[in-house]
């Protein structure tokens, strides 16, 4: 990554400090499966990920602020890929432990919605096709934080899609 796409704000922000308090439905497989964490992974668990991910020793993690995973390990992060814009501002993503890839949410905003819509990281990549099970708790908290309107799930991940189109292509063309 390009020392453009990089922040070095590591402050976490209030709204994943409430998702982090959140509770989260699997519904044994029909609901969302996501652990979010209380505090970003330091700078240098979240590179050591990335080179193991990647199979790329020579990466670094600076452009991600992971804030959350899956039940296999899978991982959510903030991606500072705007550059000069703030941390809230920047694009979620996915990086699943079977190599699911992909864009989230063009902001933490669209990401609150996306979660009130009843879909997490992993399912917002991996099951396009997951029927959205609205959560009024996670609603509630998206009211709280979003500066974006409220919008469907999946209209929130195909904008942030046709934003950032060579996402996953970019990421595949890092590994080794």
């Amino acid at each position: 990554m390009s020392e453009t796409t990089r922040t070095d704000d590591r402050r976490f922000p209030d709204a994943l400090a409430d998702v982090a308090r959140a509770d989260f439905d699997y519904a044994d497989g029909h609901g969302v499966d996501f652990e979010p964490y209380a505090a970003f992974d330091s700078a240098e668990e979240t590179t050591d990920w990335l080179r193991h991910w990647t199979g790329n020793h020579e990466l670094d993690g600076d452009a991600y602020r992971v804030f959350g995973q899956d039940g296999t390990g899978g991982l959510a992060a903030i991606w500072c890929g705007r550059p000069g814009q703030s941390l809230t501002a920047q694009p979620v993503v996915f990086m699943g432990s079977e190599g699911e890839l992909g864009i989230v949410a063009g902001n933490l905003s669209d990401f609150l919605w996306v979660l009130a819509d009843g879909l997490g990281p992993m399912e917002a990549t991996a099951y396009e096709d997951r029927t959205p099970r609205p959560d009024a708790a996670l609603a509630a908290l998206a009211e709280r934080h979003a500066t974006t309107p409220r919008r469907a799930a999946r209209e929130i991940i195909a904008e942030a899609r046709a934003e950032f189109p060579t996402f996953a292509e970019d990421i595949d063309a890092l590994c080794r």
